[in-house]
C-alpha cells in the first residue's frame, strides 16, 4: 500500500517539479532584485534588531547577531512554508475539479519552494559568520540533518493545516495570530535563560525550540549536538510528519465537496 503510493508521487514528480518552479517565479515576478531578496531580507532585519535588541534592550549575548539571524531564517521558513501550504488545496481547487491529482502534491510544492528560498537566506548567515569572524569550521558538514529536520517538520504542520483549513476557513484568518504568538514563543531575538522559570516550561513545549537549537550548537557554539537532542528532533520531525500525514489522509476523501 505505502509502496504503491510512493510509486504513484513518483510518476507526478514532473508536476511537482513545474510547481515548485511556479511559485518561485510568482514570488519573484517584476521584482528587480529577485532572488537577492532571500539574501537581502534576513540580513536588513538582523540589523535593525540587532541595534535595537543589543543597544536599546541590551540582551548581553556573545554574536548576537548570528544569534539573531539564524533564528529568523529558521522560523521564517516555517512560517511562510506552512502558511503558503495552508493555501495548496484551496489555491488548486479548479484543477483538481478536472483531473486526478495527489493532492499532497499542492502543500508539498508549496514547502520545497519555501526551502528553496531558505538555502538562498542560509548564504545571510554564511556572511554573517565571516563579517563577525567565526571559524567556518568542518561540523557545518552536519547542516543538512537539521535542514532535513526542519523540512520534515515543516511538511507535517503544513499537512495538517492545508487539510483543516479546506473545512474551517476562518483558518486563514486564525493561523496569523498563531504565526505571530509562535514567534514569541520561540527565542528567535532573546535568549532562554532570560525566561522566568515559570514560562521556561511552556517553551519547552515548543517543538521548534529543539531544532533551532540543533542549528545554533552547529553554527554558533561549533559544537557536535548531543546524542539526545539528536533523538530528540527527529522524534518532534517525524512524528510530526507522520501526524499531518494521518490528518491529511483521513480528510482529503471529502476535500471536492468543499473547495
Amino acid at each position: 500500500m505505502v509502496n504503491s503510493k510512493i510509486d504513484i508521487l513518483y510518476n507526478y514528480m514532473p508536476l511537482l517539479k513545474e510547481l515548485v518552479l511556479r511559485d518561485l517565479r510568482i514570488k519573484y515576478r517584476k521584482s528587480f532584485f529577485g532572488y537577492l531578496w532571500s539574501l537581502m531580507n534576513p540580513l536588513m532585519m538582523m540589523c535593525i534588531l540587532t541595534i535595537v535588541f543589543s543597544h536599546v534592550f541590551r540582551f548581553d549575548l556573545p554574536n548576537y547577531s548570528l544569534y539573531l539571524i539564524i533564528g529568523q531564517v529558521v522560523f521564517n521558513f516555517v512560517s511562510e512554508s506552512t502558511t503558503s501550504a495552508m493555501y495548496g488545496i484551496v489555491g488548486n481547487a479548479a484543477l483538481l475539479k478536472k483531473v486526478y491529482v495527489p493532492k499532497i502534491i499542492f502543500p508539498l510544492s508549496r514547502v520545497l519552494s519555501s526551502f528553496v528560498t531558505m538555502l538562498f537566506s542560509m548564504v545571510a548567515i554564511f556572511i554573517v559568520m565571516i563579517v563577525t569572524n567565526v571559524h567556518i569550521t568542518k561540523k557545518l558538514i552536519l547542516l543538512p540533518i537539521p535542514l532535513l529536520l526542519l523540512l520534515v517538520f515543516s511538511l507535517g504542520v503544513s499537512l495538517i493545516v492545508s487539510s483543516v483549513a479546506v473545512y474551517f476557513r476562518d483558518m486563514f484568518h486564525l493561523y496569523g495570530v498563531f504565526t505571530t504568538a509562535w514567534s514569541f514563543l520561540t527565542p528567535i531575538f532573546y535568549p532562554f535563560t532570560i525566561v522566568p522559570e515559570e514560562f521556561k516550561q511552556i517553551l519547552l513545549l515548543n517543538p521548534l525550540y529543539y531544532i533551532l537549537l540543533y542549528f545554533r550548537e552547529i553554527i554558533l557554539n561549533n559544537t557536535i549536538p548531543s546524542i539526545e537532542l539528536t533523538v530528540l528532533c527527529f522524534l518532534v520531525s517525524f512524528f510530526t510528519l507522520i501526524v499531518g500525514t494521518l490528518i491529511f489522509r483521513k480528510l482529503q476523501n471529502n476535500f471536492l465537496m468543499y473547495i
